[in-house]
């Protein structure tokens, strides 16, 4: 997997898969059906045919109404991290929207920093073997196999030399991790 220039899809897209996969994913959901009330968070993104890798490390727990696919996905404290040192991904403790098959739309909770300003990500669409990631005005597209590992609070993919980083640890903070390919259009 070649590093991305372009570190804001990725960002956007592990926003909107902590918000599908979170909200499927713990025996602590209390509007889950009972045939998903089992199903990680992660097997849940799965089941709507997303990778695990959208959500980060250390979910704790979901809702899910599977009517209408409305659900909140539960961590502990604000999750943030770095993707390729550029750019900030932000999962608040508690994200929402609604998660449908190949698709997560109105979203909250999850945001990418873009220069100086926190933009949420809204909307994240799989299409074939690309993950469309959109914070309204403007939209990335990042290659699935860029989602199939899951991030870290506090480091995002690279925390073993992230831990190396003076100034670096785990928690929320702003470590540096490994890129993702895609571009923003």
């Amino acid at each position: 997997m070649a590093p991305l220039s372009s570190s804001f899809l990725p960002l956007l897209l592990l926003l909107l898969l902590g918000a599908v996969s979170s909200a499927a994913s713990s025996p602590l959901s209390s509007s889950s059906s009972s045939s998903s009330s089992n199903l990680t968070a992660y097997e849940v993104l799965e089941s709507y045919d997303f990778p695990i890798g959208l959500l980060p490390k250390g979910a704790l727990g979901y809702d899910l109404d599977p009517s209408t696919g409305e659900f909140s996905a539960y961590f502990d404290g604000t999750c943030s991290f770095s993707l390729e040192g550029s750019y900030q991904l932000r999962y608040q403790s508690t994200i929402s929207g609604v998660i449908s098959r190949d698709r997560l739309y109105n979203l909250h909770g999850v945001s990418v920093k873009v220069l100086l300003f926190w933009i949420n990500i809204i909307e994240v669409e799989r299409r074939g073997d690309e993950l469309d990631f959109s914070v309204g005005i403007a939209s990335a597209n990042f290659p699935i196999e860029n989602f199939y590992e899951c991030p870290q609070c506090g480091c995002g993919l690279d925390c073993v030399n992230a831990l190396a980083l003076p100034g670096s640890g785990s928690g929320t903070g702003t470590g540096h991790g490994v890129g993702r390919k895609g571009l923003w259009m």
